[in-house]
């Protein structure tokens, strides 16, 4: 099955229920780099791969009440699972860095939560 925007979703700790309704989720995964050149290599610099780090950003509409605005609470940890259906791709604990809620007048609350990786982001096929 392939995967695609309209199936991933996030869940929080062993619950498998999605934390609202989801319409994007953004994962960053990145390295830092090391310089290890010389004076004896030239005008080019050599690097190596350092330590990693993850971030992830749910948007999300709050279609019906849900437990979703009990998690407003940056600064906690959380254990972030990266779905597609039922099956789990990836998962970690993460801490919460920002809520942001929007509710306008007539239309659905919209908002974002933001975790930052504590620790690896482990595969779970």
């Amino acid at each position: 099955m392939a995967i695609n925007g309209n199936r991933i979703y996030i869940s929080i700790g062993s619950n498998t229920t999605p934390i609202a309704g989801t319409k994007s989720n953004e994962i960053m995964v990145g390295c830092d780099t090391i310089e290890i050149s010389s004076p004896d290599d030239g005008v080019w610099r050599r690097f190596i791969a350092g330590r990693k780090e993850w971030s992830i950003t749910v948007n999300f509409l709050l279609i019906q009440d849900t437990n979703a605005l009990s998690l407003l609470s940056p600064g906690n940890t959380y254990t972030l699972h990266f779905r597609s259906s039922s099956t789990s791709y990836m998962s970690g604990l993460a801490i919460m860095t920002q809520c942001k809620i929007t509710a306008t007048r007539g239309n659905l609350i919209q908002g974002s939560f933001s975790y930052k990786g504590k620790g690896a982001l482990s595969s779970d096929i």
